[in-house]
């Protein structure tokens, strides 16, 4: 199995201090076991994960900060595989039962259907649908009134307990909810549904069959919870060896597989041009800044101010970055080494953005390290438009589940500095998958009845998802078969699978977490070019000033402009954006709409 490289320290050893503690390695991270929980619960969300890395084999896999692509996808596969055996066995059980009951059990099959149409409507935003979806479940359930008690006064008819008075009620009761004339052969015997010994025992099998299902549907959610609280444990996810979804590979996802972990931690970022950032999560607050360069008056007639470099600049930047993994003096090694603060465990490294186009197939990436030492030596002072190079900074707080990244760019062009910071935020994971471990032994830990509760209440939807299920997986092996993605031009992601996954909003906790993390760092990024500007024989103050009251105040926020006048840089241009405005925030959430709830 190929390894995930780990986050290299700054001097080659951890034992430097200021490298820091070691950030939990992106295979065995509480974020990735999360979603790979998620796979198992939101059938939405499966199917968009397979959708973008199994079925478009054609793109590349989003840069994966924090956890592992790979097994998100090898889990989202193996669930997939379950519930499509689950669903062809609930659909072989309706069929079985169908028959044993000369076709009895097929009344209860509308006011089922009508039950999944009515959870549908509900789960709708608009006001109307789920007014409907009410109205359709309340007349859903008294068609099952209107059928149980039909079947169970035709049952008693046909035994003979109660005489032709319940027999004569029953069969209208039937015929009332079939359309069918009582004078016709009926479906439990003799012409006219007559009274005899088959017909009987076939009513009677109905709610035997039905206590199949219900045991079926209970099985199923027992087996999801087993794998929650065993495979999915943290201890046992933490052998990333032993995963027995990925025990046995097909070629297919053989490929896919070795393709993702050259891509998904790769410091050359190939992307799409829609959404370069594409894994990052939702900006936050990303701001520019440019002012002239001026010398300062202090420098004596002898010196002159030095020309800046692209490359001076990030030195400078780097060391004051690295110094907050470093913790404060407390009076002893033990003391220090006790600190938990997640800037010590704070991730620095230099990448560059690419776009995909013209590369002429996906295993032709140019992924090689010498390769990015190339384009990083040209790209760091050439400050192009389609060729980018970005410091990165970032913090995996929450164990991964809450991700903050920067992204600092900084040149010169005609005389002036110009500073480019893109502060991303990933947002902790959905609280369905979250809480995936307590659900799950809340349901094994429950006693017989809670449990044969559970399934009874969910026994009615079972043919409409199993349906649904099978119709998925046909779709998904048609669109491999027929979509032509294998020979298909090498395309960008389209989105993230932890993206789709990410709450709207954190906890106050995660909020006050992610504000501290970014304004510590953009203070740092700000005093290294500060420090750059100084020993280089420029101005500061402006800069200096300038910076502070941008991150303060939260930053030119782009993504939020809209038909409003805005100036930024040095030179007081007044500049007028028309167009759509982006989500904006913490609180959006890219692809969210896709997901399944």
């Amino acid at each position: 199995m190929t390894e995930i490289p780990h986050p290299s320290p700054p001097s080659g050893s951890w034992a430097d201090p200021r490298a820091g503690r070691p950030p939990v390695h992106p295979s065995v991270s509480e974020a990735g076991r999360l979603l790979c929980a998620g796979t198992y619960l939101d059938a939405g969300y499966r199917e968009r994960v397979i959708d973008e890395l199994y079925v478009h084999e054609e793109r590349l896999a989003a840069p994966a900060y924090g956890f592992d692509t790979t097994r998100v996808l090898a889990h989202a596969l193996r669930a997939r595989r379950m519930e499509l055996t689950w669903a062809a066995g609930i659909l072989a059980a309706w069929f079985v039962g169908t028959v044993i009951t000369s076709g009895a059990l097929t009344l209860l099959l509308a006011p089922f259907l009508l039950l999944s149409l009515a959870r549908w409507l509900r789960a709708r935003d608009l006001g109307l649908l789920r007014f409907l979806g009410v109205v359709v479940r309340v007349y859903a359930w008294w068609m099952i009134a209107v059928v149980v008690i039909a079947l169970i006064g035709l049952g008693l008819a046909l035994g003979g307990a109660f005489g032709d008075l319940v027999g004569v009620g029953a069969l209208f009761l039937t015929d009332s909810l079939t359309g069918s004339s009582s004078s016709s052969s009926g479906p439990f015997g003799g012409p006219g549904g007559s009274s005899s010994g088959s017909g009987g025992l076939a009513l009677w099998m109905v709610p035997l069959t039905f206590v199949g299902l219900v045991v079926l549907v209970a099985l199923q959610r027992s087996q999801v919870a087993r794998v929650i609280t065993g495979e999915l444990s943290r201890h046992r996810y933490a052998d990333h060896a032993g995963d027995p979804a990925e025990a046995t590979p097909g070629p297919r996802f053989e490929r896919i597989r070795r393709r993702i972990r050259a891509e998904q931690h790769s410091p050359l970022v190939m992307y799409d041009v829609n959404d370069p950032l594409c894994g990052a999560g939702e900006p936050y607050y990303p701001w520019h800044l440019s002012v002239e360069l001026r010398p300062r008056e202090d420098l004596g007639p002898d010196r002159k101010p030095t020309p800046l470099t692209n490359t001076h600049l990030v030195e400078r930047i780097v060391p004051l970055l690295q110094a907050l993994r470093v913790p404060s003096p407390h009076g002893s090694p033990q003391a220090e080494a006790a600190v938990q603060d997640r800037l010590r465990e704070l991730v620095i490294d230099e990448c560059v953005f690419v776009p995909v186009d013209g590369l002429p197939h996906r295993d032709q990436a140019p992924l090689s390290p010498q390769f990015f030492a190339e384009q990083r030596a040209v790209a760091i002072e050439e400050g192009g438009e389609r060729r980018r190079h970005f410091l990165r900074v970032r913090v995996g707080g929450w164990d991964e589940d809450l991700v903050v990244t920067v992204f600092v760019r900084v040149h010169t062009q005609g005389g002036m500095l110009m500073l480019e910071v893109a502060p991303h935020l990933l947002n902790p994971v959905h609280v369905l998958f979250y809480n995936a471990d307590a659900e799950a032994h809340r349901y094994l830990n429950n006693n017989a009845l809670g449990r044969a509760v559970w399934a009874l209440v969910r026994t009615p939807a079972s043919f409409g998802a199993s349906v649904a299920t099978l119709a998925r997986g046909l779709a998904g092996w048609w669109r491999i078969v027929t979509g032509g993605h294998g020979g298909a031009r090498p395309e960008g992601p389209r989105t993230s699978v932890r993206e789709l996954a990410a709450q709207d909003n954190g906890s106050i906790f995660h909020l006050m977490d992610a504000d501290r993390y970014l304004k510590t760092i953009q203070d740092r990024v700000v005093g290294g070019v500060t420090l750059a500007l100084h020993e280089a024989g420029w101005h500061t103050e402006e800069f200096a000033r300038r910076s502070a009251i941008t991150i303060a105040g939260g930053g030119t926020y782009i993504h939020s402009v809209h038909d409003s006048a805005f100036s930024v840089g040095g030179s007081g241009a007044q500049n007028t954006m028309h167009g759509k405005s982006g989500t904006g925030g913490a609180g959006g959430n890219r692809g969210s709409e896709g997901r399944g709830r």
